[in-house]
């Protein structure tokens, strides 16, 4: 399914849930307590500018007893998406954003990967998949990354260990092309890059990866992903503490200046590798 017609699926999605929800002559404020959310999330629902998790969409199938409709439509809409069940709320957030602030510790983040960094990254995890399931994963992450050259694009910024760096995904000719991106990006100043060194020891968030997510007219979101889970935070209590732990990764991160130099110094490395093998 197209991004277009998904989304304009979602807009019927909330459209139907206010439709049945007056019905019911209950207000947002008297549905989002029914189904343990706010009502203005169920606003915003409605208007398709987020898009609620299973559980939620179960509830309010229980509430407003619609026989199963929004869970079935739910399932629907995310099997249509490229995405995995756990991430693609938060790709479709992605989209939506003023800002975006990422903490990778092993990989360089998914909206600066380059399409051989991203094919290598999915054989790894898909050994024996076939030739279209790769192409398709290549492609849907692609589609992601083009949000940075828009020209309304969000504001971005990254912190990146240095073991996301030195890890040779792809070999070195893939993480050489890699490093090159992210270093021509930094230049364009298209986006902010600082490099958390190995020298700094200790940090938060060890082994773990965080988003941050602002956005126009709605609550700030948390990202965090475990093995084939992911969790979408947006209790302000627990994205004030996340944001807060996004505050200690930066001051114990590299200047932006000083990362630039180390990540174009990785990137010759591995172009000397290549060059000599």
């Amino acid at each position: 399914m197209a991004n277009a017609s998904r989304q304009a699926a979602w807009e019927f999605w909330g459209t139907e849930l206010k439709r049945r929800r007056e019905e019911a002559g209950l207000t947002q404020e008297a549905l989002g307590h029914r189904v343990f959310v706010s009502g203005g999330y169920i606003g915003q629902f409605e208007q398709a500018i987020r898009k609620p998790q299973l559980d939620v969409a179960m509830r309010i199938d229980a509430v407003l007893q619609s026989d199963g409709f929004f869970e079935r439509t739910w399932r629907k809409l995310i099997d249509d998406q490229r995405y995995a069940d756990y991430f693609a709320a938060a790709a479709d957030l992605e989209r939506l954003a003023t800002r975006i602030c990422e903490f990778e510790s092993l990989l360089v983040p998914g909206l600066l990967q380059t399409g051989a960094y991203t094919r290598a990254v999915t054989l790894a995890n898909n050994p024996i998949a076939p030739d279209e399931y790769i192409a398709d994963r290549v492609r849907a992450r692609l589609d992601r990354t083009a949000i940075l050259n828009d020209a309304t694009r969000p504001s971005y910024w990254a912190v990146l260990h240095e073991a996301a760096l030195r890890v040779p995904v792809g070999g070195p000719g893939v993480m050489a092309e890699e490093l090159e991106h992210i270093a021509r990006l930094l230049r364009e100043r298209k986006i902010l890059v600082q490099v958390l060194p190995f020298a700094a020891g200790a940090h938060a968030q060890m082994g773990k990866s965080l988003k941050l997510m602002e956005f126009e007219d709605a609550p700030p979101t948390a990202y965090t992903e475990a093995v084939y889970s992911g969790n979408l935070l947006d209790d302000p209590a627990v994205v004030k503490r996340a944001q807060a732990t996004y505050d200690l990764l930066r001051a114990a991160a590299l200047s932006p200046e000083a990362s630039l130099s180390l990540i174009e110094s990785a990137a010759e490395d591995y172009r000397r590798c290549v060059s000599s093998s």
